[in-house]
């Protein structure tokens, strides 16, 4: 399957780093081009449970599907949710129930060391992201 042109632009970025340091450094880059959500985004219907910190994600029909928007308060979190986002937005509903998150996780490098807590949120957050798409 071939990936987003974004996902494939991340993908070749984090394989290129030689270790986590330079990892976690463009993680925090990718997580500063994320577009902020308004206050009024910022609300309990957005908020995504079962993650430690604070995330939120907000669907935005596009075209025949829907098209996602994600903040947190952890800058490392919003690192991989600008990376879930570029792997998602633009996939079909049947396309995003059937991501592998762990394996484009492990893909880019990251899977060693997402804690198993930052993992659950992750999959919290796919797990919305899939809740949201049977209902558009």
């Amino acid at each position: 399957m071939s990936l987003p042109p974004l996902a494939q632009q991340a993908l070749d970025a984090f394989t290129a780093c030689s270790g986590w340091e330079q990892r976690a450094r463009l993680l925090m880059q990718w997580g500063e081009q994320l577009k902020p959500l308004t206050d009024a985004e910022r609300c309990a219907a957005n908020r995504v449970e079962g993650c430690e910190s604070q995330v939120w994600l907000v669907a935005d029909r596009s075209g025949t599907g829907l098209s996602f928007r994600a903040s947190s308060d952890a800058r490392l979190l919003r690192g991989l949710l600008a990376l879930l986002l570029v792997r998602v937005n633009g996939l079909s509903a049947e396309a995003v129930q059937q991501l592998d998150l762990p394996q484009w996780f492990h893909d880019l490098g990251l899977s060693r060391n997402l804690s198993p807590s930052r993992s659950n949120g992750l999959n919290a957050v796919l797990q919305r992201m899939n809740d949201q798409l049977k209902t558009a």
